[in-house]
């Protein structure tokens, strides 16, 4: 699944991108790994016509509690295979969907008791899109309303089944002259499902010390690493 992702793109090629306006104040810092376990805030691509800014891990609006970690926790994927059956998802698909903007995601390979991390992006854009769904929801103790997401996963395709050996899932990459139809709900889940090929992408290996260490949140966490205890393979 996809829960470590990476945006470092500037607000202003987001803008030119999806040709979206920024709003005042929208921070740029640049995530280099977070955690979807942190609920890190996100810049998302919507519908409307500025740049969005909204919490990974979606929290259904009609979710009553005060306390809604324990949803998000478990809504920071969607599988396409089961949006029309989950009731966090199906009432979405249809007018709240989103584009999660990145620049590089994270998964781990399982050899035995060993787990390798990698950083995975496309060749061909530094900047692309993970299809998404977005909610909003009525805090029940403070009034605040909270905008949220979650990533829509596939099969993966075959570089994603070496790297993601046990799950064998991956975001949902959209191509971009797929983009506004799938925003504006014209695309149908049919022609999404798998996106990119395993040759329009690239993996390295990364640092897992700094992936598991006390700031994993910086341009190290995405350098190659090369580890001599562990056969690469046909990844490279």
């Amino acid at each position: 699944m996809c829960y470590s992702n990476a945006s470092t793109s500037k607000n202003i090629d987001l803008s030119k991108r999806y040709k979206k306006a920024v709003p005042p104040g929208l921070d740029e810092s640049p995530i280099f790994l977070a955690s979807g376990f942190t609920f890190p805030q996100w810049r998302v691509i919507t519908a409307k016509e500025e740049i969005q800014v909204m919490n990974w891990g979606l929290i259904p609006s009609w979710f009553k509690e005060p306390t809604p970690k324990d949803i998000a926790a478990k809504t920071l994927n969607a599988r396409i295979e089961t949006l029309g059956e989950k009731a966090s998802f199906r009432h979405l698909v249809a007018r709240n969907r989103c584009i999660v903007p990145s620049t590089g995601f994270f998964e781990w390979q399982t050899n035995g008791t060993r787990k390798t991390p990698f950083f995975i992006h496309p060749h061909e854009h530094e900047l692309f899109s993970m299809a998404g769904l977005h909610d909003q929801w009525l805090n029940p103790l403070d009034g605040l309303v909270r905008s949220t997401f979650t990533i829509i996963t596939c099969p993966a395709n075959a570089l994603m089944e070496e790297i993601h050996n046990t799950k064998k899932r991956m975001p949902l990459i959209l191509h971009t002259s797929q983009e506004n139809d799938w925003l504006n709900g014209t695309l149908t889940l049919t022609k999404l499902s798998p996106t990119l090929s395993d040759n329009s992408m690239l993996a390295h290996e990364i640092d897992p010390r700094i992936v598991s260490g006390k700031n994993p949140n910086c341009r190290e966490v995405q350098l190659p690493f090369h580890n001599p205890y562990f056969e690469q393979g046909s990844l490279f």
